[in-house]
């Protein structure tokens, strides 16, 4: 089934391997369990970002995927990625939408109140929100948000005045999360959906892992599609 272009998964997968071989290893087998959205993270600076990004891109096809690139907005042009994600550092979301265009995915880090809704007011189609707890597959981290940080920023019921602070677009929980953690986000704030690596990387049987990520997420309201 075709998706909409500004399709918008529940759950993001974020690949951590070091090298090409392994990284289109990894998101085969990633996609084969079920995951529908591939953040490409390539940080080795030995590695050819656009070759690995052409036949990652190949894969995603294959399987009706959605390839989102980190940072590199030349690569997205380069391999016609769906869109890319940007960090807080990165080219700013306002200069990216410039050049890719209205039809390109565009998602943004935050960490604060404020970061989240400059992204949404900059033009992204969805807000990565974290670290939730520390994560050994990034460096150089912003502080810690915690159960509490999210429950700060999007409460599950919303406060009287709150309503003025509201989100049109979804936001993605990121950083070292664990299954306990998504179900507490899921049923105490309004997160959208999540990001992840290590949990889905680590796990012996991926399918199994997809399928009850699927069902936890499955009650929050669909948005974009």
């Amino acid at each position: 089934m075709k998706k909409s272009p500004h399709y918008i998964s529940k759950i993001q997968y974020i690949t951590q391997s070091k090298t090409e071989y392994s990284i289109l290893e990894e998101v085969e087998q990633v996609l084969q369990a079920g995951i529908d959205w591939i953040q490409l993270r390539v940080k080795n600076e030995n590695i050819d970002f656009l070759s690995v990004a052409r036949k990652v891109k190949t894969l995603t096809k294959k399987y009706n995927a959605t390839l989102i690139i980190n940072d590199n907005i030349e690569i997205v042009q380069k391999v016609n990625a769906q869109g890319v994600h940007l960090g807080l550092t990165d080219t700013p979301i306002i200069e990216a939408r410039t050049i890719l265009g209205q039809h390109k995915i565009i998602g943004g880090t935050a960490n604060t109140l404020a970061d989240a809704k400059n992204v949404e007011l900059f033009g992204a189609n969805y807000i990565g929100l974290g670290p939730f707890r520390d994560t050994k597959t990034k460096q150089n981290l912003s502080p810690i948000l915690g159960l509490k940080g999210y429950q700060n920023i999007i409460p599950k019921i919303k406060p009287y005045g709150w309503n003025i602070l509201s989100f049109n677009i979804p936001i993605i929980a990121i950083g070292g999360l664990r299954i306990e953690d998504i179900n507490q986000l899921v049923n105490q704030t309004g997160i959208y959906g999540v990001a992840l690596s290590s949990l889905i990387y680590n796990a012996s049987n991926k399918s199994e892992i997809v399928t009850i990520l699927k069902q936890m997420l499955s009650e929050n309201q669909k948005i974009n599609e």
